[in-house]
């Protein structure tokens, strides 16, 4: 196996049970990609996951373009389907969460964040790309922490300072003696494990399902040796059903990282009790 950590491949295509070889199980040189452009060293480079996430925005800006530059009252397939991906995200999880009255300025950005998110998943199944890009760090944390900017300023525009405060900590005099330590508790979780939460969960899934893929993709090519044929062809069912469950799961996060925005939202513009 390769020792370079910045190999493209995730396992040397030689390499059989059977043959002397272990077996070469993915990890993080798997996220690890060499740059397409500039040095590696530096911070300006350019590489697979940058390619694939411009790629991606430049696909959802020409696909809603293509849907909407010439509207038709009687849409066609391409109108009918954006429109209904809009909807789905405008009446089913924006106007759900935040209300119709209040929340439709904010529908074109869950829009955006719901079909990029979901892009940006999707590439781990596509073929030659192959890799979720939102698997690395950086860009959950990049899409969680506009997020975040917008409820902190949210709240303290709508409440003040005060309101703010009392809205981040969950003030409630009722509570007595506990009230400090419900207070610290509450500061914490709001400010500091909501945005982490955020980001890590659509990470992780990404992280953990393209793990699982490589792993049985790996080993259906590394068992198709001898009487290892058997086991490559169960292998790779697996990676069959893997892929069906990700498109599943690639879906599910998109729109769970925008609920949870939605939600963030109406607490930011909720009154204070």
């Amino acid at each position: 196996m390769s020792a370079d950590p910045t190999q493209v491949l995730a396992f040397e295509t030689d390499c059989h049970i059977f043959d002397g070889c272990g077996f070469p199980a993915p990890g993080l040189h798997s996220f690890l990609f060499k740059p397409i452009w500039g040095d590696g060293d530096s911070s300006l480079y350019f590489n697979k996951t940058m390619l694939l996430a411009l790629l991606g925005s430049i696909i959802i800006i020409a696909f809603f373009w293509a849907a909407f530059r010439s509207p038709k009252v009687v849409p066609g397939k391409l109108q009918m389907i954006a429109e209904a991906g809009y909807d789905f995200i405008r009446r089913g999880v924006v106007h759900e969460t935040i209300g119709k009255r209040e929340g439709e300025k904010y529908v074109p950005l869950i829009v955006s964040l719901f079909f990029f998110v979901w892009m940006m998943n999707l590439w781990s199944i596509i073929p030659i790309a192959q890799f979720p890009v939102t698997s690395i760090i950086a860009y959950p944390v990049g899409l969680a922490l506009i997020v975040y900017v917008l409820w902190v300023s949210l709240t303290f525009k709508r409440h003040g300072f005060v309101g703010a405060f009392k809205n981040f900590t969950g003030y409630d005099k009722s509570l007595g003696p506990v009230l400090p330590l419900a207070m610290l508790i509450e500061f914490f979780s709001n400010l500091l494990v909501r945005p982490f939460t955020h980001a890590v969960r659509l990470f992780a899934n990404m992280f953990a399902g393209h793990t699982l893929l490589l792993l049985f993709t790996i080993a259906s090519w590394y068992l198709l040796n001898g009487i290892g044929i058997a086991y490559a062809g169960v292998s790779f069912l697996m990676v069959l059903v893997m892929t069906a469950f990700e498109l599943f799961i690639q879906a599910l996060q998109a729109y769970v990282f925008v609920l949870l925005t939605c939600t963030f939202i109406q607490g930011a513009l909720a009154e204070n009790h």
